[in-house]
């Protein structure tokens, strides 16, 4: 059963995290400018959702990515006797190169195979940690969310409110659900108070200091909070201080390296989200 539960785990992981790259490069755009409905070259993109869900590449551009398959040569034919006399041939001039085949998409397009792949990871250690309980569920649908978010804040530092309030929104009613079935070992009050807890720290610090965290990571802490309250206040405190941990190590990481100043923004959105997974993964197994 374990190992049926964490291969169910993996195909839904592989096929949400599959159509994460083309929704964060519609998503990954500055606050002023609307939602990107082209690809880099130009072409529309379609398909369900309003070309929202489908592969990293759209239709032209995979088209173009696949190499055309080579024209065997005709041997040319030999040359008949002739009385006549030998007239100098020309010389041969050589064929133009045809253009080499398009192989790549560019690099704002997508964030290659590392996003699908962290999906995948994260849903399988979910499974592996909570088991067959109804909490399961929750955390498979969130899951996917979260790693677009940290995707989306990546790159322009944004975290879209129409991904982190529908999160919040979806956990409250996930748990919700889980907590009336039998064999659950959160609670799902406690997830609420643990949402409004984290949310309310997140916006004490952004009052505090608005140029240091961002409006979206206040947002983006109530829907953390409560997957983390889920499973009581010990979780909560260790989930919320991870995240501020694994930011702190990046940040000194840059400053080391130089290539980042004491005053240097990072996003603090992906920290925040491996913070709540190992505060979950935690308190699964200790559940």
């Amino acid at each position: 059963m374990d190992a049926v539960l964490l291969a169910l785990a993996a195909v839904w992981g592989a096929a949400t995290g599959l159509l994460i790259p083309r929704a964060a490069y519609r998503f990954a755009v500055e606050p002023e400018e609307p939602w990107r409905t082209a690809c880099p070259a130009g072409h529309p993109l379609t398909g369900p959702a309003r070309g929202w869900l489908g592969p990293a590449r759209c239709a032209p551009c995979a088209a173009r990515a696949t190499p055309a398959a080579p024209v065997p040569e005709t041997p040319a034919p030999e040359p008949q006797a002739s009385a006549a006399p030998e007239v100098p041939a020309p010389e041969p001039q050589a064929a133009p190169a045809p253009p080499a085949p398009v192989t790549t998409a560019p690099p704002a397009y997508a964030p290659g195979a590392l996003a699908p792949l962290v999906t995948v990871l994260v849903c399988v250690a979910l499974a592996a940690a909570t088991g067959a309980r109804p909490e399961l569920v929750g955390w498979l649908v969130l899951a996917p969310v979260a790693v677009l978010l940290a995707v989306v804040d990546r790159r322009v530092h944004r975290l879209p409110d129409v991904l982190t309030l529908p999160l919040a929104a979806a956990a409250v009613l996930l748990l919700g659900g889980a907590a009336l079935l039998p064999g659950h070992t959160g609670s799902w009050t406690s997830g609420l108070l643990g949402g409004l807890a984290l949310g309310g720290f997140y916006l004490l610090l952004f009052l505090i200091n608005p140029n240091g965290m961002g409006f979206g990571d206040v947002k983006l802490a109530l829907a953390l909070g409560v997957a983390l309250g889920w499973y009581g206040w010990t979780v909560l405190f260790l989930g919320g201080f991870a995240g501020f941990l694994f930011g702190a190590a990046y940040g000194l990481a840059l400053v080391l390296l130089r290539r980042a100043g004491r005053g240097t923004g990072i996003p603090f959105g992906p920290f925040m989200a491996a913070g709540a997974l190992t505060g979950v993964l935690l308190g699964a197994l200790a559940g």
